[in-house]
């Protein structure tokens, strides 16, 4: 997943930075190998969390610019994942990247079923169909 036009060289070996912006722009440096989660708690950023292997969105936070892995992530379905919301549990820098973390980035991550019902390109392939018989 790639936003906005931050370098994509890592500024150390291995590192990258991470700024977040509804932080006062706090800027923080992460190593490319771990999760982002562990990487920022590590460092004294107060994130919450719940599973810490990708089943839930209790860390979620939103990517406005860089980009990260987080294939191992599967608590997203397509829509959230286009509004740019990532699992920082299992997410992991690819560049320099900002975030918005806490709730006041979850503007666009939940929904009313009974005001906005799901579409079927929002859910994932393996159900986003019926199953058959």
């Amino acid at each position: 997943m790639r936003k906005g036009g931050l370098k994509t060289h890592p500024t150390e070996v291995g590192t990258w930075t991470v700024t977040i912006a509804n932080r006062d722009g706090a800027i923080y440096r992460v190593d490319a190998c771990r999760a982002l989660l562990d990487t920022l708690r590590d460092q004294g950023v107060d994130l919450p969390y719940g599973c810490k292997y990708g089943g839930c969105i209790s860390c979620a936070a939103k990517l406005t610019a860089g980009e990260v892995d987080q294939r191992r992530q599967v608590a997203l379905n397509n829509r959230q994942i286009t509004d740019g919301y990532v699992i920082l549990c299992v997410a992991r820098p690819k560049s320099d990247i900002t975030l918005e973390i806490g709730v006041e980035s979850h503007d666009r991550l939940y929904r009313n079923p009974f005001l906005d019902p799901l579409q079927p390109h929002e859910l994932k392939a393996d159900i986003a169909k019926p199953r058959e018989g």
